[in-house]
């Protein structure tokens, strides 16, 4: 091995998927301004799971839809595997949140008409992938997150825990390296709200993928690598990432 490759090897391994840099957003309101983020700077690696805590208001959704792209900063900026979200089109960030990134809300977000399968196929419809392929990927991540046997089936026909799982399915779909779950527990009870940690969990350690998630529950904060504290829109508290 040449002299530093080791090094070089461990550097591109620790290489930040998601990076944001003096991050500020400030919404304007008749009242004045309201702060909802300032002054964040955050790296998020690979294969770790990283919780954003903090009271309601204090900047929890706001920071996870600036990382995701779903709303842009008043100030500093956001990189996605190295790319900045800042002077890309906006089909440009559709394309690079499609591809790059999986989102998971409190509210599952599922299209009530559709059965768990059509409902985990429609990013992969979004991006083109032909007929076989895209149901060969659907039967993968509904085997993933054990829904094999549900996936005829509408959300209403399925608890909370399963709808959230359709959900993280979906959000899998097109393999993304950045999974952003906000309250992805907030509506389950305890035994599907631990189901639904698991498989976050799985998913860092066996897939690979960065998870951040805004939660309330300490018990997935017990799990994660980090825990980042916000309060009135600002890291309080952060902890170092702890030894596998």
């Amino acid at each position: 091995m040449t002299p530093g490759a080791h090094t070089m090897a461990i550097d591109r391994i620790r290489e930040s998927v998601l990076r944001a840099e003096d991050l500020g957003r400030v919404f304007p309101t008749r009242a004045g301004n309201v702060t909802g983020c300032a002054g964040i700077n955050l790296e998020i690696f690979a294969g770790e799971l990283v919780v954003v805590r903090g009271a309601s208001g204090a900047g929890k959704s706001t920071l996870l839809r600036l990382l995701g792209g779903l709303d842009s900063p008043t100030s500093g900026a956001v990189w996605v595997n190295g790319v900045p979200f800042a002077g890309l089109s906006e089909e440009q960030i559709v394309k690079l949140r499609r591809d790059d990134l999986g989102f998971i809300f409190q509210d599952f977000g599922l299209i009530p008409v559709l059965t768990a399968a059509q409902n985990v196929s429609l990013p992969l419809r979004m991006t083109e992938t032909d007929a076989a392929a895209r149901d060969a990927r659907v039967a993968e991540v509904l085997e993933l997150v054990g829904l094999t046997d549900h996936a005829a089936q509408l959300p209403d026909e399925l608890s909370g825990g399963q709808q959230q799982r359709v959900g993280i399915a979906r959000a899998l779909a097109v393999p993304p390296s950045i999974l952003i779950a906000d309250e992805p527990t907030a509506q389950l009870d305890a035994a599907n709200a631990t189901i639904v940690m698991d498989l976050l969990l799985r998913l860092v350690r066996t897939e690979g993928i960065a998870v951040v998630v805004a939660t309330h529950d300490p018990d997935l904060a017990d799990r994660a690598d980090r825990v980042i504290e916000l309060h009135d829109g600002r890291i309080v508290a952060r902890p170092g990432r702890r030894s596998a």
